[in-house]
């Protein structure tokens, strides 16, 4: 696997060679920043937690640079923070039993940028080193509000709309930071059941102790969002399972590739708009 990224870190918990671990991937998550797979992606990594047929694979594309920062993380640089957001990133692979962790480490000007192919280019690298066509891969939704997620899920879909037809995975999940998907109707929401393992959960939320001590408690925020997720998702039945995130269905996208990025998700705003429409016109 060559990678243009000079800054790139690739880490194998187990210890197997590279090429291997690349190889047997089953459910792949291409983030933007360090604890957004961990934040978005725990459907996927505890699909495999334990398991000897099918293993997660993790790609972080951004650096970590220019996070806020506080208590003991308040004097530090942008590069001292890129060191302590990459052990996180890696302490977290390990704790969730990924089988390779690839940062790709990408200054977000990079990945915004659609002109420059490095980050397609990565991508295209690392997906033709996995075996078998994937079973899910895990992206931001194309409605987050963060340009960097947006972003990193664009370069996502290139990369993935260039596999050959019998190697594209079976489902392509955006899912759920920056903008959550509950205004997706509920017939289009994929519910991705994250209730197994609550202290792998946690352990990799509080493991990010840079971004929580820099005053934001994404650990809470993470686990507080599936609980409601779960909670609200039916309103005339019992739940069956307590912790649930919501994914948009991008597979279309992957499938098709005239499909346009945008047209395909304003399509589904409007079909809210018309579901909101015609329940106050019904009722009112």
């Amino acid at each position: 696997m060559k990678l243009s990224s000079p800054k790139a870190d690739i880490y194998v918990p187990s210890g197997m060679e590279e090429g291997k671990a690349l190889a047997r991937t089953t459910h792949l998550c291409i983030a933007a920043h360090q604890d957004d797979t961990e934040i978005f992606a725990y459907h996927g990594i505890i699909s495999c937690f334990g398991k000897s047929d099918k293993h997660f694979s993790n790609v972080t594309v951004t650096d970590g640079a220019g996070s806020p920062r506080a208590g003991l993380y308040a004097s530090y640089s942008d590069q001292e923070m890129q060191d302590i957001r990459r052990q996180e990133q890696r302490k977290a692979a390990m704790i969730g039993e990924y089988s390779i962790q690839i940062q790709l480490s990408y200054p977000s000007s990079i990945v915004k940028n659609p002109a420059a192919p490095d980050v397609v280019d990565d991508l295209c690298a690392i997906l033709t080193g996995i075996e078998k066509p994937l079973e899910a891969v895990y992206l931001h939704n194309p409605a987050d509000k963060h340009d960097t997620h947006v972003s990193t899920m664009l370069r996502a879909i290139a990369a993935l709309r260039k596999l050959p037809k019998n190697k594209q995975p079976a489902k392509v999940y955006g899912c759920e930071v920056w903008r959550d998907l509950d205004w997706l109707n509920d017939d289009e929401k994929q519910p991705l059941a994250t209730n197994a393992a609550p202290a792998v959960a946690a352990a990799l939320l509080g493991v990010f102790d840079s971004q929580i001590s820099g005053g934001k408690r994404y650990d809470l925020a993470a686990l507080g969002r599936r609980v409601s997720n779960a909670t609200f998702y039916a309103s005339h039945a019992c739940d069956t399972c307590d912790s649930m995130t919501y994914a948009m269905d991008l597979t279309p996208l992957v499938k098709d590739p005239s499909l346009s990025v945008a047209d395909y998700t304003l399509a589904a705003v409007e079909r809210f708009k018309n579901d909101v429409k015609s329940k106050l016109t019904k009722l009112g």
